[in-house]
This record gives C-alpha cells, sequence and structure tokens, in this order.
C-alpha cells in the first residue's frame, strides 16, 4: 500500500501519454471539517496528532482506534489521508457540477475504514466521503467493488439506507479477510435488499467473473436506476497478487470498467487494495486507457520504473495456469439466483424528496499572513485548484514545459 505503486501508475499513465486527452487536476487536501461528515470527530483529531515518535503515548487509543499491525502509524498518515480522500471528493464535486462525465481517482479505494476506527491498512474512508458528495445532487448512488476483499466499510455505512446500493464482488470463507460479505447481508430497515454480496471463492477467472459481474450489474440499474456510480478498482483481485487469491487477467479485471462505463452514468473510478505493485500500474493504465476508449500498445515505453516490468515488459498479464477454479457453475449460479430473488424483493428506484443542496464543501478563509513565508499564498492556491506546473513529472525534468499554458 505505499504511494510508490501509485508513483508507477502515475509513471506509466505519463509514458503511454495518456495526460494529454484527460484533464488531470491537483485535489485540495481535505480539511479536518470534510473527513468529519462521516468519521467521528475524536477519531479525526486523533489521526491528526499522532505520529511515529508519539504512538507510545497512546496505547490505549491506539488500541481502541485500531491502529497498529494493518493499520501502522507512520509519517505524514494524516496529510496521506487528506490527500487520498481530497482527491476523491473533488472528484465528485466535478461530476455534481457537470465538469466531467468520468472522475479518477487511483489513490482512492480505501474501502475498510470505519466510522471510528481505521482497519485494512484504511485509515479515512474516502468512498463513503464521495459517495455523500454525490448524494447531495443524485437521489441514488450505486457503489461497485471488485476489490478481492469485501468493501465492509462502505456497506456498513449505507446499511441502512436505500440512498445508496452497495455491490460487492469478493473472496469469501475461510477466515479470510474481513471476514463479512455473506450473499445473506443484504441489508437493514429502510436499506433491506439494497446491500447486495457476492461471495466468491478462489480461483474465479475472467470467464466466470464476468459473465456473472455484467448479468447481476444489469439487474442492478435496470431495478436501482442510480444517478450516479462509484467504482472501486482493487487490484488484488488479480492473478499473482501477493494477498489475492483470484485468477483474473488485467484484460478481465478491465472488462468491468469497460462494461460500467458503457452504462453512461456519471462514473467516480478509485483504485484500492492491490499487493504486487508492477501489475497494480499496469491494471489501473490499462483501466485508465479504457475509460478514455484508447487501446494501448502491449510493449511497454521506456519510463522511470521500466526495471520493474522486466523481463517481458508487456503490459497486460494473464490469468495464472495453475490455480483451480474453486467456483463450480452450480455454486455460482445458486449465488446469482439469490442475489436475483433479493432484487425481485425491492421496489423499483425508491423516489426521494430531494431538499436544499448543503454546500460542496468547507473551505476556510485564508489568512495569507499565518501562511509559510516559502508558501505564501501562490503554492496554497495551486494546492486547491488545477494541476501544478509540474504535475507530469517524468523524470528529472518536467516534461510539461513546452506546452502551451491553458487557464
Amino acid at each position: 500500500m505505499k504511494p510508490h505503486r501509485l508513483c508507477m501508475t502515475h509513471n506509466l499513465v505519463l509514458a503511454y501519454g495518456l495526460h494529454n486527452k484527460m484533464e488531470i487536476y491537483r485535489p485540495h487536501k481535505a480539511y479536518p471539517v470534510e473527513l468529519a461528515q462521516f468519521h467521528s470527530a475524536d477519531y479525526i483529531d486523533f489521526l491528526h496528532k499522532i505520529t511515529p515518535d508519539t504512538q507510545e503515548l497512546f496505547s490505549k487509543e491506539l488500541l481502541k482506534y485500531n491502529m497498529g499491525e494493518d493499520c501502522p502509524v507512520f509519517d505524514n498518515l494524516f496529510e496521506f489521508c487528506q490527500i487520498y480522500a481530497g482527491g476523491t471528493i473533488d472528484a465528485a464535486h466535478r461530476l455534481n457540477s457537470q465538469l466531467c462525465d468520468i472522475a479518477i481517482n487511483w489513490a482512492g479505494g480505501l474501502h475498510h475504514a470505519r466510522k471510528c476506527a481505521a482497519s485494512g491498512f484504511c485509515y479515512v474512508n474516502d468512498l463513503v466521503l464521495g459517495i455523500l458528495e454525490l448524494l447531495k445532487y443524485h437521489a441514488r448512488v450505486l457503489y461497485i467493488d471488485i476489490d478481492v476483499h469485501h468493501g465492509d466499510g462502505v456497506e456498513e455505512a449505507f446499511y441502512q439506507t436505500d440512498r445508496v446500493m452497495t455491490v460487492s464482488f469478493h473472496k469469501f470463507g475461510d477466515l479470510f479477510f474481513p471476514g463479512t460479505g455473506d450473499v445473506k447481508d443484504i441489508g437493514s430497515n429502510e436499506g433491506k435488499y439494497y446491500a447486495i454480496n457476492v461471495p466468491l471463492k478462489d480461483g474465479i477467472e475472467d470467464a466466470s467473473f464476468n459473465s456473472m459481474f455484467k448479468l447481476i450489474i444489469s439487474k442492478v440499474v435496470e431495478f436501482y436506476q442510480p444517478g450516479a456510480i462509484v467504482l472501486q478498482c482493487g487490484a488484488d483481485s488479480l492473478a499473482g497478487d501477493r494477498l489475492g487469491c483470484f485468477n483474473l487477467s488485467i484484460e478481465g479485471h478491465a472488462e468491468c470498467v469497460r462494461f460500467v462505463k458503457s452504462l453512461k452514468i456519471p462514473l467516480l473510478v478509485t483504485g484500492g487494495g492491490g499487493y504486487t505493485k508492477e501489475n497494480v500500474a499496469r491494471c489501473w493504465t490499462v483501466e485508465t486507457g479504457v475509460l478514455l476508449d484508447t487501446e494501448l500498445p502491449d510493449e511497454i515505453p521506456d519510463n522511470d520504473y521500466i526495471d520493474y516490468f522486466k523481463p517481458d515488459c508487456k503490459l497486460k498479464t494473464q490469468s495464472g495456469n495453475n490455480m483451480e477454479n474453486l467456483n463450480s457453475k452450480t455454486y455460482l449460479s445458486a449465488i446469482k439466483m439469490q442475489v436475483f430473488e433479493n432484487l425481485r424483493n425491492l421496489q423499483h428506484a425508491p423516489s426521494v424528496q430531494m431538499h436544499e443542496v448543503p454546500p460542496d464543501w468547507y473551505i476556510p478563509d485564508i489568512n495569507e499572513d499565518e501562511l509559510d513565508p516559502e508558501e505564501h499564498i501562490h503554492q496554497h492556491m495551486q494546492d486547491k485548484l488545477v494541476q501544478r506546473d509540474d504535475e507530469f513529472y517524468a523524470g528529472d525534468y518536467d516534461n510539461d514545459h513546452d506546452m502551451e499554458e491553458t487557464s
């Protein structure tokens, strides 16, 4: 989960020239008050003040907030959370403002974080924050998760509402983390039947996964008629992942993205898990191309991380051939029929009385006197607005020097 894999992805996207086909934005760092739209204020305050040097003073709080082995304290932890959460919030805002049809934040997708605790290296649940932003303008939001781990934090956040339908395709059983996501978990109260879980076994391959995905998502969209979709593209469902146990090729994973894009519904795409970093970079680059309707050459162009892709330097990996698929046709059919039965029990597209739209986000007034004189207002405004001058960094020099300046 180190940001290194995001650097590799960004670099590969640049190497293929995909940045020329989309707008690149530097997100604002989410303010504590924004993070507290979902998370408890005391938890956010704790994230803000904890450091590796001081954590020994907070042993009780570390236990309370589930910080430790899976969720270590590291330098600049809170800023890390602010950046990836700000990216997803800004992506949702741009969709709400109809400034784009598709917004991508590969740094986001940390779906395990709870209201009052960290979980599975997820500290702040950017997905929940992004969905809350979308709900200001859309009566219904569909959340889809193809990470190998169950999207438990997002499901839990919206378990009792019909404003959000969560659909998670994940490994279930054998004490696999996080241990939730049974097909029988369907939501409660107003949210009953609005949580859909597709529990899968080891070794599922492209044909079976894509068939299940398309059938279920088609039926969900038909019944639910969402105004916006959030798609979490965790890459630990790829074959060969260090923590995963599925057998998907990059092309099979990307087919899910292609299908959701074809629905022509405003779409927010995030990253997620993924622990074989060269394949994470490959996957999210291919999927960036899919979202841009751009077929990419299989030969990876020269870039700063080319050694990670050797010896073959190919973009698209295949499924592993030696993994047994434990998902029988009978098992998959039973899961599919149970999901369809649950869908038949919900009313078509619940109507929602939309009230006055709250403000998009809270941004405090700027006091120039309090800013670091080295940064002052120019850098501060850059942090909030469009791409930095060095946004297209691809080596020792900025490769954007010669491009025309645009406002």
